[in-house]
C-alpha cells in the first residue's frame, strides 16, 4: 500500500500516509520544500503534521545544503529508553510517590537544577565532558551569556510534548522511557542561524523565507553546521543524564530491591546527518522521524495514555532508511483545549499516574493519531521489537 506519490512536485516526494489524510497546510508545505533546486528528495512518514517552515514528520535529502527549519528549533530532540529489571508485580498500586520522587530529580517546564548535575556521580559512559563544555565558547557569540542557564539545564526535561515515562511491556517488564531535546541553547542557536538564513541573497525569492538555507562551502554553513552538531550533543548528554538520575529514583523508591538496568536505547528525531542517498552524498534532515537502518533500534512513543513501540529498523531505501518518531498530532494544542475538558482527559488516561489538569489537556490522547495505525503503515520500514503501555506519565 505505501509507499505513494505526493503529485505536483519538482524533487520525488513519496508518503506513507495517504493525501486525503494529510492536512491542506502540511501538503502545501511538502510540495513547496520539495519545488526548492537544491532538494534531491523529500520522504513523509505516517505521523506527517504542520510544523514552521517544514513539516513534522519528513525526511529531506538536500545536495549540499541545508534548511534549519527542516530541523527545527528543538534540535537533536529525541527518545532514550531502558528496560529495569522490575516488573509488574513489584509496582505498588499507587504510583504517585514514585512519581513525585521523578519529578523532584528532573525538573520540568521552564524549570532548571539549581547548580548544575555533578554528572562525575552519575557515573555515566562515554566521558568527555570537559571536552563538550570548552565548545560552548566556540557557539554563536549571540549565545554566550546563556552558559550558565544552559549548565543548569542539563537533565531538565521541558514542557510541550517532552515526558518521561514509566511502561509495561507484553512481558510486564518495566520500562523507562523518555522524550526531550537541546532545551533553551538548542533553541537559541536554532533561532540565531535561522536569522542569519532568511538574510543571505540567494534565499531571497524564496516562496516560503522559513526555508531559507545555507549552502555548502560557505562560512554561515560552517558555522550552522559546528552549532548544530553541539546542539545534537548537548541533546543527548541531556537525556543521559535525565535517565540517569530517573534511574537513581528508581532505586531509591525500591531500595529493598537490587534494580538492575539494560543497556539504554537512543534516537534523535531532529537532526542533521551525512548520508549516502541513491549512491550519492546527501545532506539529510530528519524532522519527527527517525533513522530506521537495517538493524537499528529506535523508539517510537504514542500519547499519554496509549501505547510506545520500541522497533528495529529495516534499513528501507525507499524511505532514506528512516521512520516515524511518534503518533503525531491531529490537531493543535489551541484545537485541544477548545475541544476537550479535564474529565476528558481523565477519562482517557484512566490507569496511568500523570498530571490530570487543565495545563496538559494540549497532551490528551484524542489530539493524537492513532498509534497502532502509524505503526500498522510502516511495516516496509521497522518491526516491532516491544510494545510498551504506559503506567506513569511525568509531563512539563
Amino acid at each position: 500500500m505505501f509507499p505513494v506519490e505526493l503529485r505536483g512536485t519538482r524533487a520525488q516526494t513519496l508518503m506513507w500516509a495517504h493525501e486525503h489524510e494529510i492536512e491542506a497546510a502540511a501538503l502545501r508545505q511538502l510540495r513547496t520544500i520539495a519545488q526548492l533546486p537544491w532538494v534531491h528528495g523529500v520522504r513523509v512518514m505516517p505521523d506527517v503534521h504542520l510544523g514552521k517552515g517544514a513539516t513534522v514528520g519528513s525526511v529531506i535529502a538536500m545536495r549540499d545544503a541545508v534548511a534549519p527549519a527542516a530541523v527545527g528549533v528543538d534540535i537533536g530532540c529525541g527518545m532514550e529508553s531502558v528496560r529495569t529489571s522490575l516488573t509488574a508485580a513489584d509496582l505498588p498500586d499507587d504510583l504517585r510517590s514514585l512519581r513525585s520522587r521523578i519529578e523532584a530529580a528532573v525538573p520540568v517546564g521552564f524549570a532548571a537544577h539549581d547548580e548544575p548535575v555533578d554528572v562525575e556521580r552519575l557515573h555515566l559512559s562515554g566521558g568527555g565532558w570537559d571536552r563538550f563544555w570548552r565548545g560552548f565558547d566556540e557557539l554563536d557569540p549571540a549565545v554566550h551569556r546563556r552558559e550558565a542557564k544552559a549548565h543548569k539545564q542539563m537533565g531538565t526535561l521541558g514542557g510541550g510534548n517532552h515526558f518521561v515515562e514509566l511502561c509495561l511491556d507484553t512481558d510486564d517488564q518495566v520500562w523507562i522511557l523518555l522524550h526531550s531535546g537541546s532545551r533553551n541553547i538548542g533553541k537559541e542557536l536554532a533561532e540565531r542561524h535561522m536569522s542569519v538564513a532568511a538574510k543571505l541573497a540567494h534565499n531571497r525569492d524564496l516562496p516560503d523565507r522559513d526555508l531559507a538555507v545555507f549552502l555548502s562551502g560557505t562560512p554561515e554553513m560552517d558555522a550552522y553546521r559546528h552549532d548544530l552538531t553541539w546542539a545534537q550533543e548537548y541533546a543527548a548528554r541531556n537525556r543521559a543524564v535525565m535517565l540517569a538520575l530517573i534511574c537513581r529514583a528508581v532505586r531509591e523508591e525500591f531500595g529493598g530491591l537490587p534494580v538492575r538496568f539494560d543497556d539504554p536505547i537512543s534516537c534523535h528525531h531532529n537532526y542533521v546527518s551525512e548520508e549516502i542517498v541513491d549512491g550519492m552524498p546527501m545532506l539529510v534532515t530528519r524532522k519527527g522521524a527517525v533513522r530506521a537502518g537495517a538493524g537499528e533500534l529506535a523508539l517510537i512513543p504514542g500519547s499519554m495514555g496509549t501505547r510506545s513501540y520500541v522497533v528495529r529498523g529495516k534499513g528501507n531505501p525507499a524511505s532514506f532508511q528512516s521512520a516515524s518518531h511518534g503518533a503525531g498530532r491531529r490537531m493543535s494544542r489551541n484545537a485541544a483545549r477548545r475541544q476537550f475538558t479535564v474529565a476528558d482527559l481523565i477519562a482517557q488516561t484512566e490507569g496511568v499516574e500523570s498530571r490530570k489538569d487543565a495545563g496538559v489537556i494540549d497532551e490528551i490522547p484524542a489530539a493524537y493519531k492513532d498509534i497502532d495505525e502509524v505503526i500498522a503503515a510502516q511495516r516496509d520500514l521497522v518491526e516491532v521489537v516491544a510494545t510498551l503501555r504506559q503506567v506513569l506519565c511525568v509531563k512539563g
